[in-house]
Order: C-alpha cells, then structure tokens, then sequence
C-alpha cells in the first residue's frame, strides 16, 4: 500500500492524563520513551483512571528532568523524581501487581485535592518487568503502566470514518493512540499484521476494545455517550467495540512525524 506516512505521535507521561504531541520519539523497551510511567493509585494501590474519574482529562504531566511538572486549574507543582531509597508502594493495573516507587505525600495532597479524592503518585522504575500478555507476546516483552501494550496504532480515515457518522465531530485526543497514520482507508488497520515506519518494525497483534474513554471530552472532561453509541453500532465484534490495534515494537528506534509507512503483512 503505498502512500502512507506517520501522521502523529503521542506520549502520556502519566496515565489517564493529558497527553503531548511529539514531532519525533524514541523507542526503549516500554514504548514511546516516557510513555505512561507515572501511574494515579487509589490508596489501596489500584490504579485511577478516566473511566472512574474524568477530571484526570485536566491534568496536564509534562517530564521535567526525572520528575514532572503537574498543572490543574491553573495551578502548578513542580514533583521531583524519587529519590535513591524511595519507598516502594505495590500497585495494581488490570491484575498486574507492579513494584512502583512513591512520589512523596506533598504530591500525593496536591493531587488529592484537585482531583476530589485520596490518591498516590507512583513511577515505575526503568528495571521494573511488566510482561505483555503471554498470549500476544514472547516472555520478556514489557510495558508500562499503559493498559496492556507498548503501543497503539490509528489510523486518521478510521476517525475521519466515525466522524462522518456523528453530528459533531470529535478529536484523535478521545482515542489516546501513540502513533497515528494517514494515507489509508478507514480500519485498515484492521488487516495490518506487520509494519515498517521509518526503520522501525511493529507487529500488530490485538484490536484495542473501548472503554467508557472515548466519550469524555479531553478538554472539558463532560462526557458524552452518543460516541459509544455510535461506534457500536458497527464497530462491536464479540462483544467488544473495536477502535485501533495494540502494537509491539522490534527494538529501540527513533519515529518522526512525515516517516514512511510501509505494510509488511
């Protein structure tokens, strides 16, 4: 198929929250270096979410050296990264039990308060092995706190094809991909197994299923489940509503937007 090109990248530094266009990313064992290691636990250490709290859409989480910089409201805090000896909290993500390390009670209170409930900030450090699952992936395979993949591809004529069936449009942001291609035809993806961006390979191994997400606005956090309705209207296979393929990558790399798509298989 030719034609094809990387059209978006995009990380989420802490997951559920704001996320950042990038121009070019690298690629380390996680993913898109940076992606969704700063994870929101609830204090019995399960992972929040949009599905449950809404307001995280708000939350902006920019890298600032091995911390964050957090804002909400208009308000800002400067989180450092842990320090050597930090203490280690176990956290839940989808059953996965993770050793993560605490990012101290002012964080912890900042976000308690903005966000309306008791909540820890955690980071998963660069030796930490969260297994992809087996059933998809090779032992050894690891991923962040993201919900089960190192990446998520999109097509743009896929969202350009839901558009067209709402009766206000919504933006890629609802989706929450990694890397987005244009050139293609709407759930091409679909019948993708293997691709080449740039110099990088990624096998596409499993259809993403939709949460409650797509339906909250990223820009105000209101939901609205007319999107949910639409896209099960034919996007639902098995009982699940399908949007885009989880992605595993070859090795570490370097994306660029403009990079060359090619179709493998």
């Amino acid at each position: 198929m030719a034609g094809l090109r990387l059209a978006g990248i995009y990380r989420y530094p802490l997951k559920s929250a704001a996320g950042l266009a990038c121009e070019r990313a690298a690629l380390d064992d996680f993913g898109v270096a940076g992606d969704r290691r700063w994870l929101l636990v609830d204090l019995a250490g399960e992972f929040l979410s949009q599905r449950g709290l809404p307001a995280l859409a708000l939350l902006q989480a920019v890298e600032q050296g091995d911390g964050l910089s957090l804002a909400f409201g208009g308000e800002q805090l400067a989180v450092p990264g842990p320090a050597p000896g930090a203490p280690t909290r176990t956290v839940t993500v989808w059953g996965d039990r993770v050793a993560a390390l605490d990012a101290g009670d002012a964080a912890a209170g900042w976000l308690g308060e903005r966000l309306g409930t008791p909540c820890r900030l955690v980071y998963m450090p660069a030796d930490c092995r969260r297994q992809v699952d087996p059933a998809y992936a090779p032992a050894g395979r690891r991923v962040s706190f993201a919900d089960g993949f190192p990446l998520l591809v999109l097509t743009q004529a896929s969202l350009d094809g839901l558009n067209a069936r709402l009766p206000v449009s919504v933006p890629m942001d609802r989706f929450r991909p990694n890397l987005v291609i244009d050139g293609a035809e709407a759930h091409a993806e679909d019948g993708w197994r293997r691709l080449r961006i740039g110099a990088v390979t990624i096998d596409l191994v499993k259809p993403c299923a939709r949460c409650v997400i797509p339906s909250i606005d990223q820009a105000t956090a209101a939901r609205d489940p007319h999107v949910n309705r639409v896209l099960a209207g034919y996007r639902r296979r098995d009982g699940a509503v399908l949007f885009g393929q989880n992605g595993l990558h070859d090795g570490p790399g370097t994306l660029a937007v403009g990079d060359p798509v090619t179709v493998l298989a």
